[in-house]
């Protein structure tokens, strides 16, 4: 009798363990949300670009966000770094529901950028298509981005120098079916309507007065100056050499025509969100417009 009651003791004790063994053994309810992975250059990374502001203001709770993006990259030094290969490994990292990626390149692949230049006729759409290619085979949804504009101009006219990459990327777009953000063609539009003076506003520092005083006059952007006032004989500086200020690492924080300070940044990231809600409506719900 003793032994019974001892035994129906040690099974009773037993019982709670054996009841949260078996609650541990269910897996916790898995929360749903997508995610958002931005791979590009300044003009899209954390500084100098627009991709914290969209990061940061223009995704909701359910859409995490993350910028992959790095000063100085082309389409083949991103890869060629292996920048790329720490992008495939947070894409195939699984967990979300869905994974879109935002490519967008062109600055950096311009001539006159040792080390990252890449030929717009051959290198250049095959490293897009690439992209897109691995992305797809990696379970990720590839979303392409055609290249913020500068603001340089000349007689009151922009100078739309990144035009054939921004026509490169359409044309990858249309060829593989993948979803275009045509950022380059919005941006031109509405820095050409404001003019070189008031789109100085989006760099990341105040320009000169002799830069402004230019511009003003002439409607010809100069070279981005120190904020030293040029003697009175001197001559203006010429137009701004882009390969020299934008250099291979992190952007500096100066006034540049392609660089973006937060009022760039904000601006340009809520045309990307725009554009994006259009063009992939699945991510609507995750905006915030």
């Amino acid at each position: 009798m003793r032994l019974k009651a001892m035994i129906l003791a040690a099974t009773l004790a037993l019982t709670p363990l054996a009841a949260h063994a078996q609650a541990a053994d269910v897996a916790p309810p898995k929360f749903r949300a997508i995610k958002i992975v931005l791979i590009g250059d300044s003009t899209t990374a954390v500084q100098g670009g627009w991709g914290p502001n969209f990061c940061g203001w223009r995704v909701t709770s359910f859409a995490a966000c993350i910028n992959l993006a790095r000063g100085g990259r082309s389409s083949g030094n991103y890869r060629a770094e292996g920048s790329w290969a720490l992008a495939m490994d947070e894409i195939r990292s699984g967990g979300f529901t869905d994974t879109y990626v935002l490519i967008q390149f062109g600055h950096n692949d311009q001539p006159g950028k040792p080390g990252r230049s890449t030929d717009l006729a051959t290198e250049f759409p095959a490293n897009m298509k690439r992209y897109v290619d691995e992305v797809r085979a990696a379970g990720g949804k590839p979303i392409l981005v055609t290249p913020l504009t500068r603001r340089q101009f000349v007689d009151g006219k922009l100078q739309d120098d990144l035009g054939p990459w921004a026509d490169a990327v359409r044309k990858v777009a249309a060829e593989t079916n993948t979803p275009l953000v045509d950022l380059h063609a919005r941006s031109r539009a509405a820095v050409q309507a404001m003019g070189p003076v008031e789109a100085m506003k989006f760099a990341q520092r105040p320009p000169s007065a002799e830069v402004v005083e230019a511009a003003t006059k002439t409607g010809t952007t100069i070279a981005a100056s120190t904020g030293v006032p040029a003697a009175p004989a001197a001559p203006m500086p010429g137009a701004q050499n882009n390969a020299a200020v934008e250099p291979m690492g992190q952007a500096k924080l100066s006034f540049d025509y392609t660089h973006l300070g937060v009022v760039g940044a904000d601006y340009f990231s809520a045309i990307v969100t725009e554009e994006l809600s259009k063009t992939v409506p699945a991510l609507r719900r995750y905006l915030i417009q």
